[in-house]
């Protein structure tokens, strides 16, 4: 049994076969670095979700809601988000007499905050087509694998005129080895897709729901004070709107 395997499958195969397994060890080393930097980078953020929020709403006021985003390191969606709305708001006061009659403020800090979501989801999302593309194809190319092995088995089985299940057992079953390797790259490489993806869907769901509620807050000029907010109520009360003159 020791003619038989991996290692005689790369001995005997040509240069399609050793071709098609490396590009299959290539597509499972390129899922697996996805999956990992993108588990990570989603573990990071979801543990930071839950906090942020809650976080930013209890504070005594704006600045010290900014200072807690900011204790919570780098690329901070949440932090990105409050930036966004305090810089478009602020640039929309000092240049008013010149955009009150294009844009007035809502729509003004509505794009704002919206680019920065979109900034943040086009970052979630880079990887996930390199995974969706593996998860699609690997099948296949496993399967060509093995269709060429196959092939190449039966001429020889033909060139050599001996037919017994011996002599076939060995060649068939290296060649449908192909098969089952690019079922191992194409299932984590499907599953990770869709772990990511249902995480970044959470993820952007509550940045939204952030984004909503700066919004809100931008446009009345409300104080935050730690007894006023639940964690799940939005930061809205009856106020002077902060861009009145």
């Amino acid at each position: 049994m020791q003619e038989y395997g991996l290692s005689h499958v790369w001995a005997q195969g040509d240069f399609v076969t050793r071709a098609i397994a490396i590009v299959l060890l290539v597509m499972s080393v390129l899922s697996w670095t996805v999956i990992l930097i993108k588990g990570t980078q989603v573990f990071r953020l979801s543990r930071l979700t839950r906090t942020a929020e809650p976080d930013f709403w209890h504070s005594e006021n704006f600045s010290a809601g900014l200072q807690k985003l900011g204790e919570s390191g780098q690329n901070n969606p949440f932090l990105a988000l409050a930036l966004a709305g305090q810089d478009a708001a602020e640039h929309h006061r000092q240049s008013q007499p010149h955009l009150h009659d294009k844009m007035d403020v809502s729509d003004w800090i509505t794009r704002a905050l919206k680019n920065s979501v979109d900034d943040t989801v086009s970052r979630l999302q880079s990887g996930l087509a390199m995974l969706a593309s593996i998860g699609s194809t690997s099948p296949f190319v496993g399967l060509f694998g093995t269709v060429w092995g196959i092939y190449h088995a039966l001429l020889a089985i033909g060139a050599s005129g001996q037919t017994t299940i011996d002599k076939v057992a060995g060649p068939v079953g290296e060649a449908l080895i192909m098969t089952a390797f690019g079922l191992f790259v194409a299932i984590p490489a499907v599953l990770g897709f869709n772990a990511l993806t249902r995480a970044n869907k959470g993820i952007v769901s509550k940045l939204n729901r952030f984004a909503h509620s700066l919004h809100a807050y931008f446009l009345t000029g409300a104080s935050l004070h730690p007894t006023q907010f639940a964690t799940n109520v939005s930061p809205v009360r009856k106020s002077t709107p902060a861009s009145a003159s």
